[in-house]
């Protein structure tokens, strides 16, 4: 015979229908968004990963002072290497940006189409397509690049390009000022070759075994010392160091961890909800669950029965949100990463991952925390639901208030005690919600600092790297080294900047101890790092390490960076004692040869990476803003109404009494308003540390740092948003109380 108890779930959810449709679109938002994302992100994960084969992607790229002969073709190819031409100019375009154009490639570096079609004429161009979301171009427009007229037929990627670095040596790509595509050999011809760079992309007879291993950096050195000898490089870059192909595969997945934590965050916020929720039914149905146990059901059998409608709620939000996650969700989300990187066309895959980590983990998560609360309340014995003497210690005398204390404030706090539970419920999601909201509204201030920080600190107006060391007349020229060596943290790593200074720099302008280095305020903040520590730094693949003991500190907030003199760098990595790799400078250098010029860094520069994080973070940002408000509004209506609902009786009988309906909205929405007003209040410097901990704990799995620096225009606006969304709700809940009839004070008498 069926059980008789499953007849009453639909009665209940009919019951409360209100508060679970709130919980079940809560939590169908989150598990979408959480889905969407780790669905998004694996498929574009796996089509990067394929796009090696698929499109073909060179093992790296060198650059010849002019096209190559037979005889320096042949001596390159004699390397083990099959060379692919892979010319190009870079051109002026719209926006004072600059285009660089290939021809149509059919052997390496295929080109991935996404709309429209390939050129055919010499006058047609295809683009890529974040430069022309950046520049508002679509096809069939007609752009000019330098003085010619080029109409646009197609978007592509170029997977050689999936991040879209101008030079290898760039801090950061910039979608708006530099752009890739490409036209039909007519098309290039048709240009004129000031601008023209011999590129050849080159790839190993014998594959490597994996693109970005130590063996791959180890048989790139062998064929840069042999092809050297050979001919003159202008530039030589392998796969296994080119940040235009490895930068999104290495930001691929970087979200995860944040995604996962947040909705873990938010399962166990609807998770206390349910508790404070059922805890109010089971108190309202005590002499009914009396009856029941008295009848022979077990205390298990209540548990499943009362823990039946929240799951049965998780998981039809799971089942649809995951549907959700597959189709407009997925694409909302792998925007986010397509709105930074030109990465090639994707399909959808399934991932069983995101199943478990949105449906069954949050599924453990509710049910744990549930069956705790209902263990607890249910372990009364019969008699006592039968008597609803549903506490464990009973006061003989209600807690004694000071009789001085005014009638009317002792009435709050009455419900203040009686409600604890609820109200500490309030405090946490409120607590939470504001944690996501704060982390929302600082990410666009903390931008602007960081732009404006760079601006201030940065070291010369330009910085010049040459290909090899040329003088130059420039008086404001000054000579530098620099390196990179990389800060091992367990499994990650991630580079540090190392840097050169000519004694008496006029530019840098901290101060050297011997033997001594300097760090960046930047690396020093993100390792907590004080004077007298000593660091390990790497090489890029471990095979040498280097200890260094700090001497001082220097302002340097953009970069992690490590400062010592010149002389003394070169001696430490073995370099000849007048070497250099470039200028610092606050002017043109334009007495040498810009083919010698490998890159210059100038603020534009040091400012993109601020730029691009605004482009390409404010979706997940609005998100996050969403979701907090979402949370309060969530908690502080559900918990005040579940509260409003548990003193039903107590409200009619105060109506009897002769109080009328705004005395008793003073009495419990103004209790609940102190308590959501002092939690706002009370949960700045909690958010403020909570931040800076969840902060430095997700900056620890990027590269780089940037400070958590919390505008207290973030707060203000959090309180704000957080007390109009609170307002609204008791405006609501008022209503629910002048609906409650005095003769509701005669039910459930004892």
């Amino acid at each position: 015979m069926k059980n008789p108890l499953n007849k009453r779930i639909p009665r209940e959810i009919r019951g409360e229908l209100g508060k679970y449709i709130v919980i079940f679109l809560f939590m169908l938002a989150i598990i979408s968004v959480a889905s969407g994302y780790l669905i998004g992100d694996a498929s574009l994960k796996t089509a990067y990963d394929n796009s090696f084969t698929d499109y073909n992607i060179e093992d790296g790229n060198l650059e010849l002072p002019a096209e190559a002969d037979d005889t320096v073709r042949d001596a390159i190819e004699s390397e083990g290497v099959t060379l692919y031409e892979n010319f190009f100019k870079d051109e002026k375009s719209v926006n004072d940006s600059k285009l660089r154009l290939f021809k149509v490639r059919t052997e390496v570096n295929i080109i991935c189409l996404l709309d429209g079609s390939m050129p055919q004429t010499d006058s047609e161009i295809v683009l890529d397509r974040l430069y022309m979301k950046a520049n508002n171009i679509k096809i069939g427009d007609s752009i000019q690049v330098s003085d010619l007229s080029y109409k646009v037929v197609g978007i592509v990627a170029l997977p050689d390009y999936s991040a879209l670095y101008e030079n290898n040596t760039d801090f950061m790509f910039d979608t708006e000022k530099f752009g890739v595509g490409a036209v039909t050999e007519a098309g290039f011809d048709r240009m004129n070759n000031d601008n023209m760079r011999y590129c050849y992309a080159w790839q190993y007879n014998t594959p490597l075994t994996d693109r970005f291993s130590k063996e791959a950096s180890d048989r790139a050195d062998d064929f840069l010392s042999a092809i050297a000898q050979k001919t003159t490089l202008l530039n030589f870059i392998p796969a296994v160091r080119s940040s235009a192909i490895r930068f999104s595969g290495n930001d691929l997945g970087h979200d995860r961890i944040m995604i996962l934590v947040m909705l873990d965050m938010l399962i166990v916020i609807v998770a206390f909800i349910f508790t404070v929720i059922t805890s109010n039914t089971i108190t309202r149905e005590a002499n009914v669950i009396g009856t029941l146990r008295a009848s022979g059901y077990t205390k298990w059998e209540l548990i499943r029965h009362y823990m039946t409608a929240p799951v049965a709620v998780l998981l039809i939000a799971s089942v649809i949100g995951n549907v959700m996650g597959y189709t407009f969700m997925k694409t909302l989300m792998a925007d986010m990463y397509l709105g930074s990187y030109s990465l090639v066309s994707y399909k959808t895959l399934w991932n069983g991952d995101a199943f478990v980590l949105t449906t069954i983990v949050p599924l453990v998560i509710l049910i744990a925390i549930n069956f705790v609360m209902l263990l607890y309340k249910l372990s009364l014995s019969p008699l006592q639901f039968l008597r609803r003497d549903l506490k464990r210690h009973q006061r003989k005398k209600a807690f004694k208030l000071n009789t001085k204390i005014p009638i009317m404030i002792r009435y709050r706090l009455r419900v203040l005690f009686q409600n604890i539970p609820g109200y500490i419920t309030i405090f946490a999601g409120i607590f939470f919600s504001s944690v996501i909201m704060v982390f929302a509204l600082l990410f666009h201030p903390l931008l602007d600092n960081l732009e404006k920080q760079t601006q201030e600190h940065m070291l010369a107006s330009h910085q010049f790297l040459l290909k090899m060391p040329v003088e130059t007349e420039n008086s404001d020229a000054e000579k530098y080294n620099a390196g990179s060596l990389k800060i091992v943290n367990g499994d990650f790593s991630e580079d540090v900047s190392v840097y050169g200074i000519s004694d008496h720099s006029r530019y840098y302008t901290g101060s050297f101890e011997e033997g001594k280095i300097t760090v960046s305020t930047a690396y020093a903040d993100k390792y907590r790092l004080s004077v007298g520590d000593t660091v390990t730094l790497e090489d890029e693949f471990g095979e040498e390490s280097y200890q260094f003991k700090i001497g001082g500190m220097y302002e340097y907030p953009s970069t992690l960076a490590v400062f010592m003199p010149i002389s003394e760098f070169n001696e430490t990595f073995g370099l000849e004692p007048d070497a250099f790799i470039g200028y610092l400078c606050d002017s043109e250098i334009t007495d040498i040869d810009s083919a010698l010029i490998a890159g210059e860094i100038t603020i534009d520069d040091l400012t993109k990476t601020s730029r691009q994080l605004k482009r390409s973070m404010g979706n997940m940002m609005s998100i996050f803003l969403i979701l907090g408000v979402a949370v309060i509004i969530m908690v502080v209506y559900l918990l005040s109404k579940v509260m409003i609902e548990k003193n039903t009786q107590s409200i009619s009988v105060a109506k009897i009494l002769g109080y009328n309906s705004g005395e008793i909205s003073g009495i419990y929405l103004r209790t609940t308003t102190i308590v959501t007003v002092a939690s706002m209040i009370l949960c700045v410097p909690l958010v403020s540390v909570a931040l800076d901990a969840l902060w430095r704990g997700m900056m620890m799995e990027y590269p780089g740092w940037l400070s958590p620096v919390i505008p207290t225009s973030a707060y203000v606006k959090t309180i704000l948003t957080a007390a109009a969304t609170y307002f609204v709700t008791a405006f609501i809940l008022k209503k629910k109380i002048n609906r409650i009839p005095m003769d509701e004070a005669l039910k459930n008498t004892e």
